[in-house]
């Protein structure tokens, strides 16, 4: 399966104490493909990242491999926008979404009440 992983579960994992990297080991061991969108991948980047929190993630999830941010993904970003509740206040997660709904992945998060009410999308649980 593919999995975007979003930005809140990539700060889980990745930084700090490390408390989600066993998670994402295994989804890779049992053959979970994870990548990441041009837009996580933008906010991942603009925190403050250690050489070692950089590395694992590209361990990970290359950056060079990052699920652009498309003509296919704005469109379907836009219809999203349209079709859910407080859109004006979630633009970027509608965005990552819709990434991961073109790609039919599933996305990882640890904020699934952002993302429970989009149409298409499928949570992993990991």
């Amino acid at each position: 399966m593919t999995v975007h992983v979003d930005t809140s579960f990539l700060v889980h994992a990745l930084t700090g104490t490390f408390a989600g990297i066993d998670s994402l080991q295994r989804a890779v061991d049992s053959g979970d493909r994870l990548v990441l969108s041009a837009i996580v991948l933008f906010e991942w980047l603009r925190g403050p990242r250690t050489d070692q929190e950089l590395a694992l993630q590209e361990s990970f999830m290359p950056a060079a491999a990052a699920t652009p941010f498309d003509q296919a993904a704005a469109t379907r970003a836009a219809q999203l926008y349209r079709s859910v509740g407080r859109a004006r206040r979630r633009e970027v997660d509608i965005a990552i979404a819709a990434c991961a709904i073109e790609q039919d992945a599933a996305l990882w998060t640890l904020n699934r009440e952002d993302f429970n009410d989009i149409p298409g999308l499928t949570l992993y649980d990991g």
